[in-house]
């Protein structure tokens, strides 16, 4: 999983470069189209900036919460753990065994 977010994070980055790159290289260039385009482009890339602003606030008050609950709740939290893997080990054993049969 951290792959896949580092991943993303990378062609995220990426794609926010290229599109700095595209503003300061039509800097130059007039048109009506062109300066229509520029402004959109610059006011999506700040919605991006914004949007992954929030997203990131959000993850960091979920993990601080999870993690408060867990220092509050030790006993709960490891149960709930081994029931949840309980659960998912059945489950990926069942359709094994379905898959087989």
């Amino acid at each position: 999983m951290n792959k896949q977010i580092e991943a993303n994070k990378t062609e995220t980055a990426t794609l926010a470069e290229d599109a700095r790159a595209f503003l300061t290289a039509t800097a130059e260039v007039g048109g009506g189209r062109i300066e229509e385009a520029r402004r959109r482009l610059a006011a999506t890339l700040e919605r991006s900036r914004e949007l992954c602003g929030k997203v990131r606030e959000k993850f960091v008050e979920g993990a601080k919460a999870t993690d408060l609950a867990v220092h509050k709740h030790p006993y709960q939290a490891i149960g709930i753990a081994l029931g949840v893997g309980a659960l998912l080990g059945y489950l990926v054993g069942f359709r094994r065994s379905r898959n087989h049969d």
